[in-house]
């Protein structure tokens, strides 16, 4: 994949999206690259967290139960697994496994930090969407709340 295909990648996913362009660049030139078999393991359920990781190619799937029933959810190209994890830290709540030949790019929590560091309009807009999704989950919070007291 070229430098170039991959930048426009970024555009695609959500938190990346709102970087700009050289913020972009140097999370593209400082991440790791990893190339995972079918049916390696990405990460596993409990885990502690310290990256994200953007699905370049091929697909993963996620894997709450870990008792191999079928998994619920697949992810593709240009997702990204484990937001959370590029802000703060956390457990892994699935395991992640590739369903075949796959790529993804390891973007440790410490560069992503560094880049709302030396980039801080990037930073305040990513801090306003995360407001506003958070406030949004709070208002279906209530909203739940509200249901069960009436029922």
């Amino acid at each position: 994949m070229s430098f170039d295909s991959e930048m426009r990648n970024f555009d695609r996913v959500a938190i990346f999206a709102d970087l700009e362009p050289e913020a972009q660049r140097l999370i593209a030139f400082a991440s790791e690259t990893k190339i995972l078999r079918a049916g390696d393991i990405l990460f596993r359920r409990g885990e502690k967290s310290d990256c994200g990781f953007i699905i370049k190619t091929g697909s993963i799937a996620l894997d709450a139960s870990d008792t191999g029933a079928p998994v619920k959810q697949v992810l593709g190209p240009r997702s990204l697994i484990g937001e959370t994890a590029l802000l703060t830290e956390t457990e892994r709540p699935m395991t992640a496994v590739a369903r075949e030949p796959t790529t993804v790019m390891r973007v440790p929590r410490t560069l992503f930090h560094r880049v709302l560091r030396e980039f801080p309009k990037s930073a305040q807009i990513i801090r306003g969407r995360l407001m506003g999704r958070l406030s949004g989950l709070m208002s279906e919070l209530e909203q739940m709340s509200a249901s069960q007291i009436k029922a």
